[in-house]
């Protein structure tokens, strides 16, 4: 029997109702604050250089981002909670080469970079570097070297936490000269500059949260890993001057769990390389000497899966465990 045409109509706002409610439930995104993990203390390179950038995203987006800071666990302590949340588009957070290395330094890994979050895009690196307090009998690499290998284990080097990029890369040089350092491990780098400054510790081996004290005559700076040598420290030589074929700057980016809607990363990826290109993050960037090193979704996902297979190769060969 026909369906009068009364029914008919019924019927198809009926499904067209059905079809609507998901995109009426979901809104605009975004409609709600989001929430931006930061695995390091506040005032470090990173926090800064985040915070900077959020600020200038939210313009953009419209509604605020609530920056947590989490530090610890080496800057992975928020990396659980991120890769959990739901992928909605409303929890984000650093994806750092930590996060990526950490699976395969612990027997029970509570996570895979390359499977467990979505890349978003990638920002910048850090500017590393060893510094040292102004009045250490050292004044330049050479003699740290040499006072490492007259005296093995006695010279103590802080990072930001155990098995880090800036970690390994001094287990690397160590490993180069044959001599050994004593690892001093801190949440973050401001707590390193602090203990180099106290005299309980040697050196930093961090992030260039110390720059502003070797400018102030307080720190003396050993070197820097970047390609080139940084304009705030013109005396000062790369790793490359001294011998090292290494560059070493730990590109890092925005990450938020797997599974989101590529709509929304969309979004996402638009505000906050707005925000990396603007003048306010580009002076930031340049007050920590911070290499701006983007990559878009797709590249940056490529890069996290190639960089997986290095930081496990790596691991294996210097033998770094964490339990």
């Amino acid at each position: 029997m026909p369906q009068p045409e009364f029914g008919r109509r019924a019927a198809m706002a009926l499904a067209g109702a059905t079809l609507a409610m998901p995109a009426l439930s979901q809104g605009r995104f975004p409609n709600h604050p989001i929430r931006f993990y930061v695995p390091w203390t506040a005032g470090s390179s990173s926090d800064v250089q985040l915070r900077s950038l959020c600020e200038e995203a939210q313009k953009t987006l419209g509604q605020p981002i609530v920056l947590e800071n989490r530090p610890g666990a080496s800057g992975t302590l928020h990396a659980l909670a991120l890769a959990s949340a739901k992928p909605d588009g409303y929890t984000l957070g650093q994806m750092h080469l930590s996060v990526v290395r950490r699976p395969f330094l612990v027997k029970q890994p509570q996570w895979d970079a390359t499977t467990d979050f979505t890349q978003i895009m990638r920002v910048c690196g850090w500017m590393y570097g060893v510094a040292v307090k102004a009045d250490a009998p050292w004044r330049n690499w050479a003699e740290f070297i040499a006072a490492a290998r007259a005296k093995p284990g006695e010279l103590t080097f802080a990072t930001s936490g155990i098995a880090t990029t800036n970690h390994l890369a001094m287990e690397e040089l160590a490993e180069r000269e044959k001599v050994q350092f004593t690892h001093v491990p801190f949440r973050g780098s401001s707590e390193g500059m602090t203990a180099v400054l106290s005299s309980t510790t040697d050196c930093i081996a961090d992030s260039s949260v110390w720059v502003p004290q070797v400018e102030a005559g307080s720190m003396r700076a050993l070197c820097v890993w970047t390609e080139e040598r940084v304009p705030r420290l013109p005396a000062t030589p790369t790793l490359k001057e001294l011998g090292y074929d290494m560059v070493v700057t730990s590109p890092y980016g925005i990450s938020g769990p797997r599974g989101m809607d590529p709509e929304i990363v969309a979004t996402l990826h638009a505000a906050f390389k707005a925000a990396l290109d603007g003048a306010p993050n580009t002076a930031v960037r340049g007050q920590f000497d911070m290499p701006k090193q983007y990559l878009n979704t797709a590249d940056y996902t490529r890069f996290i899966a190639e960089r997986a297979v290095y930081e496990k190769a790596m691991v294996e060969r210097l033998g770094i465990r964490l339990d």
